[in-house]
């Protein structure tokens, strides 16, 4: 894509509210175009992560993954809007406005890298950079019919990236396929994904776990996974909750004093979460960041006899603008449970018409996910022809 048609399309699609900035021109580099999430320090940008505590001045140095990406020729177009602080699954922002989704936009992108997933989907950008703590690059991809990718847990480096809960966050691409999100991948981190020879992997389900579908996904999940044995997993519950413990604690501590200091400047649903994490005893957290650990290493028992698990990324399809917090469970019950067993997860689009539905392919390591979410990409489209 060349810059000039990218920042047309940012313009003419406005309305959308995928970008708090656009780069100024001229802008380096001649190749991929992409977008970065308003958390991640661009060098002579302002890092707003999707609020207005953070000082209004530009960046002074490039977070690491950007120098990266600058190394590799690849032209950064702008800041994409997002929930704000990352710390939300709807990216309807009180301060930048409401990210729309593409395919309805009287519906929600998702969060919170909402911007880069409607980036990706409305081309705007060849590929959109997006931040996991709790299914923030997956729920989005999901909504917008992208595809995104969570890696395993460290493995791209997050310094210069506004945190949310920093043994949970994780950086990765949104791309228009997985084979562009499995380049970017190797852009943004340094480690190979060879594609070629892809076969058929050994995939399973978690048996038990995918409930209480609305319409839309129900059709979709039975369609993809007929076929795909169940297997014997960790029970949702602890991996939900121990997930959830972990990132509010950890949230709260970052943003303690701002929140009593300042929250006037917090939209209602962020200082919400920030109070309730602020209640949670220095011993709770300490035992979840314990049983985080060994959840982790028991996911990994459990998977030694199948190379993926498949099941969908959300439990409805997107959600009206309006929506209120009793959308944050459904959006976040699939995702969660593997930032907390920091397994590499793909989301790619179910084979369907109307509204997009992902699914999510969990993988062991960060090129055994990509290769079995390529291959489902490659037998879906037959579906589809």
């Amino acid at each position: 894509m060349r810059i000039d048609e990218a920042r047309a399309r940012i313009e003419a699609q406005k309305e959308l509210n995928a970008f708090i900035s656009v780069a100024p021109e001229p802008t380096e580099g001649e190749g991929e175009v992409v977008a970065v999430k308003d958390l991640v320090d661009v060098a002579g940008m302002v890092t707003t992560a999707g609020g207005v505590i953070l000082p209004d001045v530009p960046a002074t140095e490039d977070a690491p993954v950007i120098a990266r990406l600058r190394s590799a020729g690849c032209v950064l177009i702008g800041k994409t809007n997002l929930h704000e602080f990352a710390y939300g699954v709807t990216s309807a922002n009180p301060h930048y406005g409401t990210v729309r989704n593409p395919h309805d936009p009287s519906r929600v992108a998702g969060g919170s890298s909402g911007g880069s997933a409607v980036a990706v989907a409305a081309g705007m950008c060849d590929w959109a950079i997006g931040s996991d703590t709790g299914g923030s690059i997956r729920i989005p991809s999901s909504l917008c019919g992208t595809a995104g990718f969570k890696p395993a847990y460290g493995s791209i480096e997050i310094a210069g990236v506004i945190p949310l809960s920093p043994s949970l966050d994780t950086l990765g691409p949104i791309a228009s396929s997985v084979e562009s999100t499995a380049r970017a991948f190797t852009l943004m981190s340094g480690e190979a994904v060879p594609l070629a020879g892809v076969a058929r992997p050994r995939l399973a389900v978690p048996a038990g776990w995918v409930l209480d579908l609305d319409d839309s996904t129900a059709r979709a999940w039975e369609l993809v996974s007929r076929g795909v044995p169940e297997i014997r997993f960790l029970d949702h519950e602890p991996l939900f909750r121990c997930g959830l413990t972990v990132l509010m604690y950890e949230a709260a501590a970052y943003h303690k004093r701002w929140a009593e200091e300042h929250p006037e400047r917090y939209g209602a649903d962020v200082l919400r979460h920030i109070r309730r994490g602020l209640e949670i005893p220095d011993t709770e957290y300490q035992a979840a960041v314990a049983e985080r650990r060994r959840l982790q290493e028991a996911a990994g028992r459990a998977m030694q006899d199948v190379e993926a698990l498949l099941l969908p990324a959300t439990a409805i399809v997107a959600p009206p603008v309006d929506a209120g917090n009793e959308v944050r469970e459904p959006l976040a019950r699939f995702t969660r449970p593997f930032n907390t067993t920091r397994q590499p997860v793909v989301v790619l689009p179910a084979p369907v018409d109307g509204l997009p539905v992902g699914m999510q392919v969990v993988g062991r390591t960060n090129v055994g996910a990509l290769r079995a979410a390529l291959w489902l990409e490659r037998e879906w489209k037959k579906l589809a022809a």
